[in-house]
């Protein structure tokens, strides 16, 4: 790695390999070509359709985004670094927020050139943004919910990711009842030794589907850019709870 006192430019690598190649104590035979450090730069783009199909309501997909940006040519020779992500400007809207994470070199030369520059997506004018880093919705390692961070977690102490019992998730086997041996259940529990990891499965705290509650197959990931999406399905978690405890309620105390 070679070190200068201020940011590479893409024009400073002929001298660099030129420098390097001509010391008398390296094989140039030896040396790759030099390549500026890689970081990534945050995009937004505004103006697009959540719903870009003629007379359908079929959602724009991140396949429909990496196909509109191939078509334009302001972004020849610009890599995406991950998936375009797409949420609804708000629920009431019919337009759509593109978040766009793209290669580019310290200097942001990549993201300095599409920054308000506008391009056609089919009847509408598309217009790039600046944006921050875009986490997404949080899930809290503490309890293993999602919509607030681990240091804002109210909950005392902590829960397992894997079986959501009051222990952290690294003392699982420990006291985890599952490993633990059980005469009286039908069969009798076996004890899993102390060297084996645990083999037992469990209901997801969030979806209650069969994996752990940060596992990237659950729903709640799947979404985790989604914030309207979070809101509902808790909406959905709370109206369930409140129909079960009204149900139980009901039948311990007939008419």
């Amino acid at each position: 790695m070679v070190t200068t006192n201020k940011i590479a430019q893409q024009s400073d690598l002929s001298i660099i390999d030129c420098c390097v190649k001509n010391s008398n104590n390296i094989n140039s035979l030896q040396v790759e070509d030099s390549r500026l450090l890689k970081s990534k730069s945050y995009l937004k783009i505004i103006g697009i359709p959540y719903y870009p199909h003629a007379d359908s309501r079929e959602k724009l997909s991140s396949s429909d985004i990496e196909t509109v940006l191939k078509q334009n040519h302001i972004f020849d020779n610009i890599s995406l670094a991950s998936r375009p992500r797409i949420i609804k400007v708000s629920p009431k809207s019919d337009m759509a927020i593109v978040w766009i994470d793209i290669w580019d070199v310290q200097s942001r030369r990549n993201a300095k050139l599409l920054i308000n520059r506008c391009f056609n997506v089919g009847n509408y004018i598309a217009t790039v943004r600046g944006a921050t880093m875009n986490p997404g919705v949080p899930q809290c390692k503490n309890c293993w919910r999602w919509g607030h961070s681990t240091f804002s977690c109210r909950i005392q102490g902590a829960k397992c990711v894997k079986c959501n019992r009051p222990h952290k998730s690294e003392h699982h086997r420990e006291f985890g009842w599952c490993c633990k041996a059980n005469p009286k259940t039908n069969p009798p529990r076996l004890e899993t030794k102390k060297s084996k990891p645990c083999p037992h499965s469990f209901k997801c705290s969030n979806c209650k589907e069969d994996h752990q509650a940060n596992s990237n197959s659950c729903p709640f990931w799947k979404h985790h850019f989604n914030r309207e999406w979070h809101a509902k399905k808790y909406e959905e978690i709370r109206a369930n709870k409140s129909q079960s405890i009204r149900s139980q309620v009901n039948g311990s105390n007939p008419q």
